[in-house]
């Protein structure tokens, strides 16, 4: 297989990157300046150039604010661009693997998980190819920026900080979900068993005690973290106020271990503190 790995040098990508070296398969890691997906003709060329048989999008327009804002770029990176590289999949039969969002679900979920048959991604599916989709949420790693990095930093130079408490999902480390892809294209995929996966560590919190459980593990105790309603932070966007992922379908296909949050939180703090 020939794996084309878009946005690579974003949270996840980085994460693919170190997982694929003992690949058998050969990837190519690409970012804006080695290929441009908002340009069909690019994408097509290069993937007739390096015969291209699987693409894993890594790309996306993550600050939801903004995209407020800036409607037409984040159309054309999350719309535009995934319909180029699904139809350029369909074209020579290949797999594209997407990755979504809890974003989806919107508003109150009545607290019960949510499954994966209560939504799809239209532009993929209608392109007609082949596809894996994983839709995770509040992902975060040692790469970016992302909320666990600025709460190790706000942790450790604030005296006192508010973070809300009434939205309440799973934070999932980038470098579990980037494992369980490159898992799967190794060994796990089986026909059959291409569509639509939730992949979200194990386990639930709100962002709250994401917040007071990053800061005790760096160590930065001086901070006095309180609880807060997310309407004491306006924003144009209406963020999920409950967004757990229910997983039984992604383990029963695959049988692979979902990491506890805690236990890969201490693990990305640790990398963290010792590449600093």
């Amino acid at each position: 297989m020939t794996i084309l790995v878009t946005g690579s040098n974003g949270q996840l990508g980085s994460h693919i990157r170190q997982k694929s070296v003992r690949s058998h398969h050969q990837y190519l890691f690409t970012d804006v300046a080695e290929l441009d997906i908002t340009n069909e003709q690019a994408i097509n060329e290069f993937v007739s150039a390096h015969k291209v048989d699987t693409i894993i999008n890594c790309a996306a327009y993550t600050d939801v604010n903004r995209a407020e804002s800036d409607e037409s770029n984040a159309e054309l990176v999350n719309h535009t661009a995934v319909n180029h590289l699904a139809k350029a999949m369909a074209a020579v039969g290949g797999l594209m693997v997407h990755i979504s969002t809890d974003y989806v679900f919107g508003g109150n979920h009545n607290n019960t998980p949510c499954r994966e048959d209560e939504k799809v991604n239209p532009t993929v599916v209608a392109s007609g190819c082949r596809y894996l989709m994983f839709r995770t949420a509040w992902l975060y790693s040692e790469y970016g920026k992302n909320f666990c990095k600025t709460m190790l930093d706000l942790t450790a130079s604030k005296p006192t900080l508010k973070v809300v408490f009434d939205q309440v999902g799973t934070p999932t480390y980038a470098g579990d979900l980037a494992n369980a892809i490159v898992s799967i294209l190794e060994s796990h995929l089986e026909l059959g068993k291409e569509g639509l996966y939730h992949y979200s560590n194990e386990g639930v919190c709100s962002w709250y005690d994401f917040a007071v459980a990053i800061g005790r593990m760096a160590g930065n105790l001086n901070c006095d973290i309180q609880p807060c309603h997310s309407d004491e932070f306006p924003s144009p966007v209406v963020r999920p106020s409950y967004s757990v992922l229910d997983k039984t379908k992604f383990k029963q296909a695959f049988g692979l271990k979902v990491p506890y949050w805690t236990d890969s939180l201490e693990l990305c703090i640790r990398n963290i503190k010792n590449n600093n």
